[in-house]
């Protein structure tokens, strides 16, 4: 074998457990309830500029500080007399306009971090900014209540902070039959000879033989449950509609995981900004808006929560090079059929009210729309896997 191919074959199997006590793990898990109800995690990386997303186009403070990349107001999709979308956000306007979409202003930390790596591990482990965490929000969320790894899967090649907990990892795959070809190899093959083997213990490698044969027994049901389910909908042709083609299988299919996280990049956008941001918005409102009306089709809407998220936002002044440089706080976009406050959920930020750095300062601590997503969505235990109480908001 090549290592090229051995790698590939053992991050299949280190993306789900490292638990040398592998059976006592699952009989633990076993007792824990999963319902039914699914969370979708977009990752917008690179730190999208929400100013020029939704647009405070009667602030005459927002074209001040951005005389050529503020976005014009006839560009701008209206959404009340103070606040517009985007134009390449017609998508979500028809989803606003149908009370499926909640918009969170103002949404970050405590001492917030500008650099994209830090900034996306304090988002991804829910830890506070002067604190780090070997374990991801959604990964402590699998340790408590996870019964398989496949109860999350991220729709990528590699597995993210977010879904890596201390005992139980999430599954990343790009495509189920890729994995599921992947998981037949001769080398996965080989490890049932000798999964009994007395020298194959706890101390030696063992247990991860153990997990590479979970890895298979999970490729093979991913593989065999979402297979009987195909899409008529025309997804964009990038890997972001693919992305959110193969989450809808999965998810149509009946399969039983419960988060699913997948990501869209390119958004540091420190020079030409307004082409470039046009195009992954773009990207990301089409592909969302036939994700929706798929899950609608098979009915599968109504049980499924969309959070769309960036590490941190962009600075208020635009820079030298009609672009912007990394900022503070943000939006973020709750997608669903059972939302209790439709639209924009609070005021947009105090333009006049910036910090030392010009940022926009935070509002909302984006770790209580966690906890609310955890309580009120997936009703589980937020504290538990916050390892902290956050008040709660009342967006579901």
């Amino acid at each position: 074998m090549n290592r090229r191919k051995f790698l590939k074959q053992s991050s299949l199997a280190s993306s789900l457990f490292f638990v040398p006590d592998f059976v006592r793990a699952f009989e633990d898990m076993a007792s824990s309830r999963l319902g039914y109800k699914r969370l979708v995690i977009v990752q917008l990386s690179g730190g999208n500029d929400g100013l020029n997303t939704v647009i405070p186009f009667r602030n005459d403070l927002y074209y001040k500080e951005r005389p050529t990349i503020g976005i014009k107001k006839a560009d701008i999709i209206k959404i009340n007399e103070e606040v517009g979308l985007h134009a390449r956000l017609a998508p979500l306007k028809r989803l606003y306009d149908n009370g499926n979409l909640t918009i969170i202003n103002n949404v970050g930390y405590p001492n917030p971090n500008r650099s994209h790596f830090r900034s996306m591990d304090i988002w991804q482990t829910a830890t506070d900014s002067d604190k780090f965490s070997q374990s991801g929000w959604i990964g402590r969320y699998l340790d408590h209540y996870g019964k398989k790894p496949y109860s999350a899967i991220e729709i990528d090649e590699s597995l993210s902070l977010a879904m890596k907990g201390e005992h139980l990892n999430a599954i990343a795959t790009q495509d189920a039959k890729s994995l599921y070809n992947l998981s037949k190899e001769p080398y996965f093959k080989n490890i049932h000879k000798h999964q009994n083997d007395v020298h194959l213990n706890e101390h030696n490698l063992g247990y991860l033989y153990k997990s590479m044969i979970a890895a298979e027994s999970s490729a093979k049901y991913i593989y065999e449950t979402s297979k009987t389910v195909s899409t008529t909908k025309e997804y964009p042709n990038n890997k972001f509609g693919k992305q959110l083609k193969t989450t809808a299988q999965f998810i149509n299919s009946g399969l039983q995981t419960k988060v699913f996280y997948s990501s869209l990049g390119g958004f540091d956008t420190h020079f030409s900004q307004i082409g470039r941001q046009e195009r992954l918005l773009g990207m990301y409102a089409k592909g969302i808006e036939t994700f929706v009306q798929d899950l609608k089709d098979n009915n599968t809407f109504k049980d499924t929560l969309i959070l769309t998220f960036s590490e941190f936002g962009r600075r208020v002044k635009q820079n030298g090079s009609a672009g912007t440089d990394h900022g503070t706080a943000n939006n973020v976009f709750i997608i669903g059929e059972q939302l209790k406050k439709q639209g924009l959920y609070n005021k947009m930020a105090n333009l006049s009210d910036l910090d030392d750095n010009g940022d926009l300062k935070f509002e909302i601590d984006f770790r209580t729309i966690y906890a609310t997503v955890l309580d009120k969505w997936l009703e589980v235990n937020d504290k538990k896997i916050l390892n902290k109480s956050f008040n709660q908001l009342h967006f579901i």
